[in-house]
C-alpha cells in the first residue's frame, strides 16, 4: 500500500498545492489578520509559502479576505510573516 501523506493545502499567494507543514497559515481574529505558527490557533485558516512573491501577490490580490471569508481590517508586513514562519516548529 501507498505511503501516507500528510494534509496538502493551496497557497492563497501562487495557488499551488503544497504540504500543510511546507505553508505559513494565518488566521482572521478581531479584523486582524494574525501568524499561525504552529497551526493551532481558532477559526478559519488560509495558506501561504512564506516567500516574499507569495506574500506579495496575495497582498496585491486581496486574498486573505476571500480565503479567510471575513473583514480583514490589518494584514501584517511580509517581513512579519516570514519571521512568523522561521519561529514555527518543524
Amino acid at each position: 500500500m501507498g505511503e501516507r501523506s500528510g494534509p496538502v493545502r493551496t497557497c492563497i499567494g501562487c495557488r499551488t498545492p503544497a504540504a500543510a507543514g511546507d505553508l505559513l497559515r494565518v488566521v482572521l481574529q478581531q479584523g486582524s489578520v494574525l501568524p499561525d505558527p504552529e497551526h493551532r490557533l481558532p477559526g478559519r485558516g488560509a495558506y501561504l509559502h512564506p516567500e516574499g512573491d507569495c506574500i506579495e501577490t496575495a497582498l496585491r490580490r486581496r486574498a486573505f479576505a476571500r480565503a479567510l471569508r471575513g473583514q480583514v481590517g490589518t494584514v501584517p508586513d511580509a517581513a512579519t510573516l516570514r519571521a512568523a514562519y522561521a519561529k514555527s516548529p518543524p
